[in-house]
């Protein structure tokens, strides 16, 4: 894996980080007390090309590689994890989706939108009490002649309540078939979300990502056409995993972030606290602290850089994009918590950056698979044995 970045690579990289400080640090604190992100955020990622990166020009992305994804994501998560989660979702698992799956009028109709920011998507898979277990979902798409009729809820949806277009995962196989049973019945289908019968509500209250908006997704008998299907009938799932594949290299580069953000902020302030009249930094345990940090941020972002590297050279990188999640996620755990100790006091209240980093962080390990899921995903890899 080569590690030294391309002139272009570098242009991506330091464009993002002067967009994150100039536009997302200086109101991360107030998103996160408004329990919302300025909507105007998504233009302006768009207009910078951010949410059109590794999508092909002809259908109004960016093109790029997917180590200048992971830099721009990087830079987002350290600067707030909710706009971080804006684009890893509506260009990591909707645009790439459609993407890699879509037939031309699905390619021609929605893509061009979501590169610009001029529209968002959402992934509806989560349900109420199917997180995990995503082949076992209950929300049921029907066939009535030339449309699909949806009825079912989802939860936890990241964009739920701005997207323009989901990407929902139904139940399409015959009930009671043994063939169609678990993943095997799941079929995708991209649904405007001014479709009649559903209905969107914002979820509040949430721990961390507190400016990301996230919906409960209800579909009373919404009504779809037949070309609305992503994917083959049936293979839904495929889509859906594909999709998560790469979504968890996202996540993982947004934790890097954190892990950065989280290492700057200790770093500043012990060197400017003093205790006993000294500055915290010249105390060897901070800097045992400062050190741990640092050491998890290198690990982290070095194994995100080889999933980005192994998808650009066509090879394998499931496996490794689990590992990458499962490490990050519980690293920014472990820094942001750090970062806090560090702070002493201080890190308790919203006046510094680092609570946040805590609850935001918190989430990581949790969504597009638990670590508990990662760790079963990474034994089957070496084991060859199926231990869900």
């Amino acid at each position: 894996m080569n590690l030294e970045l391309t002139e272009e690579q570098a242009a991506v990289r330091e464009l993002a980080a002067d967009f994150v400080n100039r536009e997302v640090v200086p109101n991360a604190a107030a998103w996160d007390r408004a329990e919302q992100v300025d909507q105007g955020i998504v233009k302006k990622l768009g207009a910078l090309g951010f949410l059109g990166l590794t999508i092909p020009e002809e259908y109004g992305g960016s093109g790029g590689d997917h180590l200048a994804y992971v830099l721009v994501t990087e830079e987002l998560g350290r600067g707030d994890s909710s706009v971080r989660g804006l684009l890893s979702v509506s260009l990591g698992l909707v645009a790439k989706s459609i993407n890699h799956w879509g037939t031309e009028d699905q390619k021609q109709r929605w893509l061009p939108r979501l590169c610009a920011g001029d529209a968002l998507g959402c992934f509806a898979l989560t349900e109420p009490g199917t997180g995990s277990d995503a082949g076992n979902l209950t929300t049921r798409a029907v066939r009535d002649g030339d449309h699909w009729v949806i009825n079912g809820a989802k939860m936890f949806i990241t964009n739920g309540t701005w997207a323009e277009v989901a990407l929902v995962f139904a139940r399409t196989g015959e009930p009671g078939d043994p063939e169609q049973a678990g993943h095997k019945g799941v079929s995708a289908f991209l649904v405007p979300t001014d479709t009649p019968g559903l209905t969107r509500t914002t979820v509040h209250g949430k721990l961390g990502l507190r400016g990301q908006p996230t919906a409960e997704l209800v579909f009373e008998d919404v009504r779809v056409p037949a070309d609305a299907m992503l994917g083959p009938e049936g293979k839904g799932f495929n889509v859906a995993m594909s999709a998560l594949a790469k979504g968890r290299m996202s996540v993982a580069a947004g934790c890097v972030g954190i892990i950065q953000a989280s290492l700057d902020a200790a770093v500043a302030y012990a060197t400017q606290r003093e205790q006993f009249a000294k500055p915290i930094a010249s105390h060897q345990l901070v800097q045992e602290m400062l050190a741990d940090i640092k050491v998890e941020l290198d690990a982290a972002r070095l194994l995100v850089w080889r999933v980005a590297d192994l998808i650009e050279r066509g090879e394998p990188f499931q496996t490794e994009s689990s590992v990458a999640k499962l490490y990050a996620s519980e690293a920014a755990v472990k820094a942001a918590n750090t970062a806090l100790q560090v702070f002493g006091g201080y890190g308790f209240i919203d006046e510094y950056p680092v609570g946040k980093y805590v609850r935001d962080a918190r989430v990581m390990t949790l969504y597009e698979g638990t670590s508990q899921i990662q760790k079963l995903l990474i034994g089957r890899a070496l084991t060859g044995v199926n231990a869900f």
